[in-house]
């Protein structure tokens, strides 16, 4: 990772209104570990960007593993979102929107698994796992960790986006930088989309990149049909029957949806 290259890619932005404060480290447990320590001990403010070049014990949600080898994108980026506690939900909603955005601007047709899965070609490419802290009924600070699929060696479900000019004609990303930059700055434009006045409108882009909308699923044996979110972050599920028809919500981390074909 060049780190000069990094930051003039973010400062050429003007949309971008943080003073970014990068550190790049080769190896580290945790970055969002790593974050959480500078902010306590050395009071980081927002726009400190902690990146690795290799994980050690990087996780996912619920506490999975995300394998973390060299080649991949591995980062936190601190932030203060003016949010009530109770919408913590939409900051994962809206970054996992602001990424995938700014994935396909440059050419990547990538897709969302609910609630924050960016998705190509039904495989991962990435995850978010956001961290709050929260104060008087305020998210007053949130640490937003990142890993994507670059060069890194993946199976299974996964998917990485090492540049391959015959087989991504179309893919306008060439460096691990320019990735880099990328992710920051979806991460940015989503949480600055979650407010009162721009949330039904980010709901709206959000469940046009949903690979998941009108799927069917399973919930307590019970088969039903993906209707949608709500605007807490919920997923909108369907159930219909010859007698009646239900709906239900279900919260971020209650349930999970699993890879098609995997």
């Amino acid at each position: 990772m060049n780190q000069q290259l990094l930051i003039d890619l973010l400062t050429s932005d003007r949309d971008l209104d943080l003073d970014f404060n990068v550190q790049i480290f080769d190896t580290l447990p945790s970055t969002n570990d790593k974050l959480a320590q500078l902010i306590a001990e050395e009071n980081a403010p927002p726009g400190t960007i902690v990146i690795a070049r290799q994980q050690t014990a990087g996780r996912g949600q619920r506490g999975k593993i995300w394998d973390s080898d060299v080649g991949g994108l591995y980062l936190s980026l601190v932030i203060s979102p003016n949010l009530v506690a109770t919408d913590v939900h939409q900051l994962t909603i809206g970054i996992a929107w602001g990424i995938a955005h700014q994935l396909r601007q440059q050419g990547i047709p990538v897709s969302i698994k609910w609630p924050n899965d960016i998705i190509l070609h039904n495989r991962k490419l990435g995850g978010i796992l956001t961290e709050t802290r929260i104060c008087h009924g305020k998210i007053q600070q949130a640490i937003v960790g990142v890993g994507m699929n670059y060069a890194n060696p993946v199976v299974g479900r996964a998917i990485n986006l090492a540049p391959s000019p015959d087989d991504q004609p179309n893919y306008r990303i060439f460096s691990i930088e320019m990735l880099t930059s990328c992710t920051i700055k979806g991460i940015i434009s989503g949480y600055k989309r979650c407010t009162p006045a721009t949330i039904d409108s980010l709901l709206s882009n959000y469940l046009e990149l949903l690979s998941t909308q009108g799927r069917s699923v399973t919930v307590n044996g019970k088969s039903g049909t993906v209707l949608g979110i709500s605007p807490q972050g919920e997923l909108h599920i369907g159930f219909t029957t010859a007698t009646e028809i239900t709906e239900i919500y279900l919260t971020p981390g209650t349930f999970t949806l699993g890879y098609e074909g995997y």
